[in-house]
């Protein structure tokens, strides 16, 4: 059933065989002796940043600048307050409920960022999208001016 082979019983035994005789062809019919394979080794994966929007590099690249201004990037969107999405008790609330990065649903329990500018989205949908552009993607309110005057008048 299913299988376009005319005749499947013949050509599956003859596989069969061409395998056994293959074994046979080097002598005794033993398998010869291999190397093992290597021990598994896990590829950590190198981190990719974007010095600018238009730019991606991997961290091993960067110069020390662009580190540098990385980092900082990194430390202001920690400073951006977080929480957990609740739609409230009322489901029909004029409320945002959907993430214009991912296009996704909100869900009660995800964890979300705020803007200045009070606009959420998911937690790393955001932080990736502020790793290559510091404005609000709904608004375009450049989010670096607002977190820096906060940090003035305190």
């Amino acid at each position: 059933m299913g299988n376009c082979l005319k005749s499947p019983t013949s050509d599956d035994i003859s596989l069969l065989h061409e395998s056994q005789s293959d074994r046979a062809s080097y002598g005794d019919g033993t398998e010869p002796e291999q190397e093992p394979p290597p021990p598994y080794q896990e590829q950590v994966p190198v981190p990719v940043y974007h010095p600018t929007p238009s730019q991606t590099r991997l961290a091993t690249q960067l110069t020390e600048e662009e580190q540098i201004r990385i980092a900082q990037r990194i430390g202001l969107i920690q400073h951006l307050p977080k929480g957990v999405y609740d739609p409230g008790r009322d489901g029909s609330e004029k409320k945002i409920r959907e993430c214009v990065i991912c296009m996704m649903d909100f869900v009660y329990g995800d964890p979300i960022r705020f803007l200045p500018c009070m606009h959420i989205y998911h937690l790393d949908c955001i932080d990736d999208w502020l790793m290559r552009s510091f404005t609000c993607p709904s608004c375009m309110e450049p989010v670096d001016a607002a977190l820096l005057s906060s940090y003035e008048t305190n």
